[in-house]
């Protein structure tokens, strides 16, 4: 052994099988690499450790730039941490199994038929041996490092564990153990157990190739060395087998069945103690591997192998089947009903669930007069504005220019104008390069020129103007309004591109486009003047970006002066993501003008899937709905099962300068602050939220979702009523979409005052219905999202659940069979005129498409009030959607008209008892040309005579529907699409909208297709 080199080689060993391998070497010597291959291999290094370098200085630059360099350290800190110490442990295991298995070869391989075939292979090894000795351990140790440092988060979380301060039934251990300390064990174990699987592999074949271990009867020729190494890397991966089946006691308390999610009956009295009793026998068994170092004889070992299989396979698998068929089967509502209860608590408990307000609610389903005279201080908050709906009508009246956009799905939040808290549908004026003129697209002008939107626009939630446009509040550029004196520029949004260069040397003539304006040049300029970004007038930071972006321009452009800044990461979700990488966000960021700067508002969680006995769920599945399936401004949160959720943290966006604030939301959650015990510093206390920002917080949306999603199943808190699954629930579809997609209908913002409210709040609510085919409501859920005005310290009453659980026999129409009414019902308005169908029919036969508004619902006159906004728009590329109708349902009776009062009058036989004020007249400048031919049509005889057939055929058509006489029904509907074309063609315009209440014969209005000044 002596002669030997580091690799066990001796002169002898070299020369087996290897006569020619000097001549080899010697011609390897002998040829010579191409000049041109050698360049470019080393180019190809230089790009490679070029680009990851500039990677990771302008990830440095950026972290810096939002002063979160910390995050940035310790993420990284981590992920080094356990990459370097998981792959050399890796490395160290298989790259010492290649070595002692070579090193302990035998000199002389024994003689036999397989060794002779072996030798073969030993030949085609040994010229590649030095390379694979190496070679093969670093690349193990590289893979497995990195999938060692994709633990940083368990990591991070187990260093700095919390006490939950509640203790799990079963174990009696605080849940923080589950939550922190158990993932981190569990990793472990199973790295372990990789790591000495891939050497216990690498040696036996090292072994088995070169001799040392053979597998003829009684292995006479297996050396000794073979038996010892492979005997203490089998003991050591059946020892660690043992430990994996102690965890897997505890791991037991996040196990999902049909029933329910955590420990049972079968697994308190039969899983656990035999995974106990696994344990043991692993423990057993390795020291039979270990027996075989004195025995020299594999019998003991095996014989302990196949105990373990077999006791795994009985007592782990056929006992506790016999258990559960057997006992617990026949009487199994008995047996679960305290895992059951155990279950149902951990899970309200989760989800913040412990403290719904519960109460029964004997909906009321005969409209009367006056009936909402207790309302008088909630219907004027019943929301007419659909935020799904108006985006187009917001770019049509307030985008101004091509280049400018508003997200798909406006905001609901609050504001004060004149003096009251007003519900609000909210946008911000974004950049859209998109909309540039093709000939105006360079890299100059997409990066230094169009570089950010300007300002919001808001409208009333609960008004529309006498076209069914919204009334705005703030509006049109430069911004004028209510909201006051504000920064208007948007560089940072949910639009904004990629990256802009902005910001130049004292006296430079602005470049930035601001606005358009009417000065000669038809636009204002501007020259950022924020904080904002990362200084790259250094040449070094310039090429970093160079080659960040693979762009020379920044090297070759004298746009990017000594003065430049470069902002990128520019999303508000996306930036909160990289400061705070331990959040799952909301889908929706939204804005707010708070202290004269637009803000960019996102909620956090922080969640688990590892609370013990608490529900599994698909947070992905739960927070989906119709909005997040149609529309890219709001999306679902990503994939994933979690158990336990809290809305952590608020974090805000400052849209002119980028700066990302995170405030303790929760700040008795465990989870948080074990994650301000990993990151300190950078999440600010509550008490640093301003009185500006706390009264545009509220409660999110994703959250809720999770909530309802659970408390669909969850609102049960019996047991056995659990057991039978006979009071489940679900969240209604949204009738307004296809119903060949069936997607949930989603919850909607409104200020309503909850049965035992004594004044209306913003709150966030939805609707569910039994599980099932029957469309009747079975409960009505809202919560408090008023977090009040106070600097530092949210409202007492903010994020309390209530519920009004319907009775079992309840009829209280579903919102599904609402929209069957809508869309069947001849009721006709209290102006007169058109039946509701008639309406809806003919607006989509004269060239115009009906679009249905949020189906909300309300508590108010001791039942369900539905409200539903119609609007119209016509098939015209610069046409918008105009409120046209408001549709109302209480019990079995529906009405409509053209304004919300109208529609609840009529609905609640003349008289409501309250009003709304939508259609209160309001003052202002108009954001467009008032629509033409909307005027009498008494200079237009065949536009009359064409509206009064029209007329006449409506009222054929519903005598003869009522009379079930079909024929003559479908004769005077083609009369009626006659007398539309011959009323289009007449009309000044070409097209005729008639409007709820107007006598056809009368009057006929104009759709509106102005194109928006200003």
């Amino acid at each position: 052994m002596s002669e030997r080199d580091w690799f066990g080689e001796d002169p002898e060993a070299a020369g087996r099988g290897n006569g020619s391998g000097g001549g080899q070497r010697t011609a390897t010597r002998d040829r010579r690499r191409s000049p041109l291959v050698t360049t470019l291999l080393i180019l190809v290094v230089v790009g490679i450790a070029a680009s990851l370098i500039a990677q990771f200085w302008t990830e440095v630059l950026w972290f810096d730039s939002v002063n979160f360099r910390r995050v940035f350290l310790t993420e990284l800190g981590a992920k080094v941490l356990l990459g370097v110490v998981g792959g050399l442990f890796t490395a160290a295991i298989v790259g010492s199994s290649l070595y002692i298995a070579y090193r302990t070869r035998p000199i002389y391989a024994p003689t036999s038929t397989s060794q002779d075939a072996l030798e073969r292979y030993r030949a085609a090894v040994e010229p590649l041996r030095r390379i694979a000795m190496i070679g093969i351990p670093l690349i193990i140790g590289l893979l497995s490092g990195l999938g060692a440092a994709g633990q940083w988060d368990t990591f991070l979380l187990w260093r700095n564990a919390q006490p939950f301060g509640k203790t799990d039934p079963q174990f009696g251990m605080d849940v923080g153990f589950y939550v922190f300390t158990l993932p981190w064990l569990t990793f472990v174990v199973a790295f372990l157990s990789m790591a000495l699987i891939i050497g216990v592999v690498v040696a036996a074949f090292t072994h088995y190739i070169f001799g040392g271990l053979q597998f003829q009867a009684r292995a006479r020729h297996t050396t000794s060395a073979a038996r010892l190494h492979l005997s203490i890397l089998l003991a050591a991966i059946v020892l660690v087998r043992a430990a994996s089946y102690w965890l897997e006691r505890y791991s037991l308390t996040t196990k999902s069945t049909d029933l329910m999610t955590g420990i049972q009956y079968t697994d308190a009295n039969a899983v656990l103690p035999t995974k106990a009793i696994l344990a043991i026998a692993s423990i057993m068994c390795a020291l039979m591997f270990l027996s075989v170092i004195w025995t020299k004889s594999w019998r003991l070992p095996i014989v302990g192998v196949v105990l373990l299989l077999v006791v795994s396979v009985v007592v782990g698998g056929i006992f506790p089947a016999l258990i559960q068929s057997l006992r617990v089967k026949p009487s199994e509502k008995s047996f679960e009903a305290p895992y059951i209860q155990n279950n149902i608590n951990a899970t309200r408990d989760a989800f913040g669930l412990s403290n719904v307000d519960t109460k029964l609610y004997n909906a009321a389903t005969t409209a009367t007069q006056g009936q909402l005279r207790n309302d008088t201080t909630t219907v004027p908050g019943i929301r007419i504005l659909d935020p799904n709906v108006v985006a187009a009508t917001y770019k049509q009246l307030q985008a101004g220019k091509s280049y400018y956009q508003f997200p798909d799905t406006l905001d609901v939040d609050r504001y004060t104008v004149d003096g009251l808290t007003r519900d609000t549908v909210i946008a911000v004026r974004e950049l859209d390069l998109d909309g540039v003129p093709d000939g105006q697209r360079n890299w100059l002008n997409d990066h230094t020129v169009y570089t950010h939107g300007y300002g919001v626009v808001a409208a009333y939630g609960n008004r529309k103007d006498a076209d069914g446009k919204p009334v705005f509040f703030e509006q049109n550029i430069p911004s004028t309004g209510t909201l006051g004196e504000f920064e208007p520029r948007i560089y940072f949004g949910e639009q904004s591109p990629d990256y802009s260069i902005v910001g130049a040397t004292a006296g430079s003539s602005p470049r930035e486009f601001d606005f358009p304006d009417s000065s000669p040049a038809g636009q204002a300029n501007t020259t950022y003047a924020g904080q904002g970004g990362v200084p790259i007038g250094n040449l070094g930071v310039k090429v970093a970006y160079a080659i960040k972006y693979r762009e020379m321009n920044f090297l070759l452009s004298d746009a990017v002066n000594s003065d430049s800044r470069l902002l990128d990461h520019r999303t508000p979700r996306d930036r909160v993501q990289r400061v705070a990488p331990w959040l799952t966000l909301d889908g929706n960021a939204y804005p707010a003008v708070v202290d004269g700067r637009v803000q960019w508002i996102v909620d956090g969680y922080t969640t688990t899937a590892d609370y013990p006995n608490s529900h599994l769920t698909s947070i992905d599945q739960a927070t989906s709905d119709s909005i997040t399936t149609t529309r890219t401004s709001v999306q679902a949160v990503a994939a994933g099962q979690v158990n336990y959720i809290r809305n952590s943290v608020k974090a805000t966006v400052d849209a002119f300068d980028g700066t990302v604030h995170l405030y303790a939301w929760d700040e008795s959650d465990p989870m948080l602050k074990a994650w301000m015990g990993a990151f300190p510093g950078t999440v600010q206390p509550m008490s640093d939220i301003s009185a500006g920002l706390m009264a545009h917080l509220r409660y999110p949306e994703d959250l809720f979702k999770v909530q309802r999603e659970i408390l669909a199943r969850y609102h049960v808190t019996d047991p056995g009523t659990f057991y039978g699954s006979n009071d489940l629930w679900k969240v209604p579809s949204d009738p307004t979409k296809d119903q060949r997609i069936q997607v949930d209908q989603p919850p909607y913002y409104l200020s309503i005052a909850m049965p035992g409210q004594d004044e209306p709040q913003f709150s966030l609510t939805t609707t569910f219905m039994p599980f099932g085919t029957r469309e009747v409501l079975s409960g009505f859920l809202a919560v408090d999202s008023n977090a009040g005005t106070t600097a530092g310290q949210r409202r007492a009453g903010y994020g309390q659940l209530r519920l009004l659980e319907l009775p079992k026999d309840s009829n209280v129409r579903g919102p599904g069979q609402v929209q069957n009414d809508i869309s069947s019902s001849s009721v006709q308005p209290p102006e007169g005129g058109l039946g509701l169908s008639q309406f809806l029919n003919i607006q989509k036969q004269q060239g115009s498409s009906v679009v249905l508004g949020n189906l909300l619902t309300l508590p108010v006159g001791g039942g369900l009030l539905y409200v539903e906004p119609i609007y119209v728009q016509a098939n015209t590329q610069s046409a918008y959607p105009l409120n046209r109708a408001i549709i109302t349902a209480f019990g079995d009776k529906l009405a409509w008209s053209s304004t919300l009062d109208g529609a609840l009058d009529a609905l609640f036989g003349g008289n409501s008892g309250a009003k709304s004020g939508d259609n209160t007249p309001t003052t202002g400048t108009p954001t467009t040309p008032p629509a033409t031919g909307s005027g009498q049509t008494a200079d237009n005889p065949a536009l009359t005579k064409a509206l009064a057939d029209a007329q006449q055929a409506v009222n054929d058509a519903d005598a003869a529907l009522k009379a079930g006489d079909f024929a003559k029904y479908g004769e005077a509907q083609t009369r009626l699409k006659a007398a539309i074309a011959a009323a289009a063609a007449a009309a000044p315009s070409g097209s005729v909208t008639l409007t709820p209440g107007a006598t056809p014969s009368a009057t006929a209005t104009a759709t509106p297709t102005a194109t928006p000044t200003g």
